[in-house]
């Protein structure tokens, strides 16, 4: 088991820095080829099965995870040999990279019950806190900001919110759309994991807008100017630039 882990380990920074100088030097044509990553989904509902299934069909291999694997199973028969179900913990054990679409509320659950086999790994955050659905913990991520305080339930992750500020409908309708793309805000305290989610955004068919740090990520959160934008790229950084 330890011989396969560093295996696994060794093959992620191999592709993690692969990725990281094609999107340096090269144009995003050639991007498209850097090395695919193994994606565990947390919450396959609307957006994780919505953002997971163009993660797919553009040749990553991902794991998709519910409570109840059974849930999952017709929408993995769908997708073909690239697509798997399993539990949380398995999930968590086979993605490089995992992606985070759960009720805000069970994040503190999640980092309790998952938080040494999250520990290290990059981990983008496509959760909202809704008061009705989640209650007190809405007020914690209005206060201080849905990064940081995604970060402190998920302590030790490399933390990237991603996929937050639009509907599955959305995205599943302007993927891949003739240029100029459709900018999807992301941010992170790390820069090699906010590259990784990057290009993940690019895989998915849409334009990463970097809006900076976790401490930054209120400015996509619910209720803000970034969030429910179904722009360009270029129209969201405008929307988002100081003093607009």
């Amino acid at each position: 088991m330890h011989i396969r882990f560093e295996s696994h380990r060794r093959r992620f920074v191999l592709a993690l820095g692969a990725v990281g100088l094609a999107t340096a030097l090269y144009p995003r044509d050639v991007r498209a080829q850097a090395p695919k990553l193994r994606i565990g989904v947390i919450g396959s509902g609307h957006i994780g099965g919505a953002i997971g299934t163009l993660w797919v069909k553009s040749g990553h291999e991902v794991m998709f995870s519910a409570r109840k694997v059974e849930e999952v199973k017709d929408l993995v028969a769908s997708l073909g040999p690239l697509a798997h179900a399993g539990t949380v913990a398995e999930a968590i054990a086979f993605g490089d990279v995992v992606f985070v679409a759960v009720p805000y509320a069970a994040l503190p659950q999640i980092g309790q019950d998952y938080g040494a086999a999250l520990k290290g790994k990059v981990v983008l955050d496509a959760t909202n806190a809704v008061a009705a659905r989640d209650g007190a913990i809405t007020e914690e991520a209005t206060r201080d900001g849905i990064g940081v305080t995604s970060q402190k339930y998920l302590p030790g992750t490399r933390l990237v919110r991603a996929f937050n500020s639009m509907s599955n409908q959305i995205f599943t309708r302007e993927a891949n759309r003739p240029e100029p793309r459709m900018g999807v805000p992301i941010a992170g305290d790390d820069p090699q994991a906010v590259e990784v989610a990057a290009g993940l955004v690019r895989d998915a068919g849409f334009e990463p807008v970097v809006i900076g740090k976790l401490a930054d990520a209120k400015r996509f959160q619910m209720g803000s100017p970034g969030f429910g934008q179904s722009v360009t790229a270029a129209e969201l950084r405008q929307k988002l630039a100081p003093g607009s």
